[in-house]
């Protein structure tokens, strides 16, 4: 089921139990936080991450992973749509050389997104997980709305 996200080409599919797939233009920013424009931040956040239950805050951190990094993805309506913009310490980290760069982008499912919050609490504050610090969330007690959902 993909998810489409304010009109525009950014889609997301079911890609594992714990992890839907997405292509953004990769870009630096001068800032301390992976950022996205705000209001697909926004949509994402209520398709993926909002239970239903209550009014529920829909300016949470998006848990994303680019090659070997996890990170926290925050809204920002000066980053154009379609974007991932990443502060330099996490780009020297990829492949990408020559940015802006379309790559794939995995975006971690809710319940996944907890687990990793709960194994590395600096992620919701900004920082990221290294090459040999990140989890897949192979642990079979996961469970999200989509079971059986691509691996």
């Amino acid at each position: 089921m993909p998810l489409q996200t304010m009109g525009t080409s950014v889609m997301f599919e079911a890609f594992s139990r714990n992890y839907y797939l997405g292509r953004l233009y990769v870009t630096p920013t001068d800032g301390d936080h992976a950022l996205m424009h705000s209001d697909q931040h926004e949509r994402i956040n209520e398709a993926v991450y909002a239970t239903g239950d209550g009014v529920e805050p829909l300016d949470t951190p998006l848990v994303m992973k680019l090659e070997t990094q996890h990170f926290p993805v925050h809204g920002d309506a000066a980053v154009p749509t379609d974007t991932l913009a990443l502060p330099e310490s996490v780009l020297s980290d990829t492949e990408i050389r020559n940015p802006p760069s379309l790559r794939e982008v995995l975006l971690a499912r809710r319940e996944c997104a907890t687990q990793l919050l709960s194994f590395f609490p600096g992620l919701g504050q900004g920082g990221q997980m290294g090459r040999n610090q990140h989890r897949d969330g192979a642990d079979s007690s996961l469970e999200d709305d989509f079971p059986g959902a691509g691996t």
